[in-house]
């Protein structure tokens, strides 16, 4: 928990920006290092990571990672990976070490196809949108204090997804969660056009019409740049959703919230691949981390479900620079 919130007292709030109904409060870094590590798109473009099924006859809720790189390479919670035998999402932030095949737990997020198209996946433009990967987050929370497993709720995530579908007006033929995003390009586009990154960003606390979604934050400016675009576009189908979010009148507060996942009790697990897995609840908040002994590579914080919105108290964070 120390390790955690030690790193989110040293960002700042940089200056807000708003893009059709979707507000990112940038934070800011300084001094920040530049990354050891590659991210998984990186990787796979260099020809120096790949991932596959686990064998010919496949399984569902696993895939194998291939690092044949001399520096770890980093799997965002929530990537969705495109191809072989059906698309899925990563279920938690992953650290491949170097020269090392890693066997890694996913979702799928294509109900409606067994059937290879691929011997490879590519790591899709997108992250999976952020209610879906909320409701993840407590999934894989809940499977590592019940039996020690890093596993999803299968049936929920397909039928959020065929239920997301319809408000947005999606139809696929496969149940593919990537045809909402292939649908809305246009927008979420413009939603990655007006909100580029901003100097020393190494991540941001996401609102969508006035209500705090969600937060993601990495150690370096650098990974953010990288990610910035899928992370943006997670944020953002949720945003276009009008079953989502708020009426556009509230003042989110990204100060208090920062406040509450830096009070929010923490659990470490051994991690999948390199680091300590630590996952954050309390206090109305659902979260997870990635850590080493170099520090915090990557988390992620949500709302609890069941959240209110009373008026805003002042924290440490709301008086930082916003």
């Amino acid at each position: 928990m120390q390790q955690l919130a030690a790193f989110l007292s040293s960002l700042s709030l940089g200056s807000s920006r708003s893009v059709a109904g979707l507000t990112v409060f940038p934070l800011l870094r300084q001094p920040a290092p530049e990354p050891w590590y590659d991210t998984l798109t990186e990787a796979v473009g260099a020809h120096m990571a790949r991932v596959t099924e686990v064998s010919d006859a496949g399984r569902v809720p696993e895939l194998q990672v291939v690092n044949d790189s001399p520096r770890h390479v980093l799997i965002v919670d929530g990537e969705e990976l495109v191809g072989a035998k059906q698309n899925r999402i990563v279920n938690l932030t992953i650290l491949v070490p170097p020269k090392t095949s890693l066997t890694i737990p996913v979702s799928c997020v294509e109900a409606g196809r067994w059937r290879e198209v691929s011997r490879e996946f590519t790591p899709a433009q997108h992250a999976y949108h952020s209610s879906g990967r909320r409701a993840k987050v407590e999934q894989v929370s809940m499977s590592l204090r019940s039996d020690g497993a890093r596993s999803s709720d299968q049936s929920a995530i397909w039928g959020e997804i065929e239920m997301k579908s319809a408000r947005m007006g999606s139809n696929s033929r496969t149940r593919a969660a990537s045809a909402m995003y292939d649908n809305e390009r246009h927008n979420l586009d413009k939603f990655v056009e007006g909100l580029p990154p901003q100097d020393w960003q190494v991540g941001a606390v996401f609102a969508i019409r006035g209500q705090i979604a969600g937060l993601d934050v990495f150690d370096s400016p650098r990974t953010w740049a990288s990610l910035m675009p899928k992370l943006v576009r997670s944020y953002g189908l949720d945003a276009l959703d009008r079953g989502i979010g708020g009426d556009g009148f509230a003042e989110p507060s990204p100060g208090r919230f920062l406040d509450a996942v830096s009070a929010a009790q923490c659990t470490f697990y051994p991690a999948v691949g390199a680091g300590r897995d630590l996952r954050v609840e309390g206090g109305g908040i659902l979260g997870a981390a990635l850590t080493t002994e170099q520090g915090v590579v990557h988390a992620v914080a949500f709302p609890a479900a069941d959240v209110t919105h009373p008026r805003p108290r002042r924290g440490s964070f709301d008086r930082l620079r916003q």
